[in-house]
């Protein structure tokens, strides 16, 4: 019987995983963790990891972004620098690409180094399910997250936390 009672109790707390539960006033997010190849996002506090989300990415996930259009979301430090509630997107909080590196490298290769990179909610207006959308790549290079997710990342992340994205 306890066992039945454990196995549901798991299966009713799991979809909360990353968001709907408190965050203890102590914790402090000190960075924010992005590894592209699993599609994962980690709010991190030391080496504890606070929320996990599954993001979607650029349609060209794979490798740095280069230049403006390649689809591609950047590889490196970053920050977080400012939040935009009023965009194409439910919220957003913009990522500082790209840094000086960024700039120099698509200078020398004679092409445009794109910015306006942000980790973002759905698209303003969806339909569909966001466990629907968010199941593939779909962005332009920016990060994407629910809606629920995106709140919850705005109220625990300050502005000026640098964000480590790598494959």
């Amino acid at each position: 019987m306890y066992k039945w009672l454990l196995v549901v109790l798991v299966m009713v707390a799991l979809p909360f995983r990353s968001f709907g539960l408190e965050v203890s006033p102590e914790v402090k997010i000190d960075r924010v963790e992005v590894k592209k190849s699993v599609r994962r996002m980690y709010l991190m506090d030391g080496d504890s990891v606070v929320r996990e989300y599954r993001i979607a990415l650029g349609k060209n996930p794979r490798g740095h972004k280069i230049q403006e259009g390649d689809n591609r979301t950047p590889e490196g430090k970053y920050y977080l620098d400012f939040v935009m509630n009023d965009s194409a997107f439910y919220r957003s909080m913009h990522i500082s690409y790209p840094n000086l590196r960024d700039k120099n490298r698509a200078k020398s290769l004679g092409v445009a180094p794109g910015g306006n990179i942000k980790i973002h909610g759905l698209k303003n207006n969806n339909t569909k399910p966001a466990q629907f959308v968010q199941s593939f790549d779909w962005t332009n290079g920016c990060i994407a997250i629910t809606n629920d997710e995106m709140d919850e990342l705005v109220k625990l992340v300050k502005i000026g936390t640098p964000i480590y994205i790598r494959w």
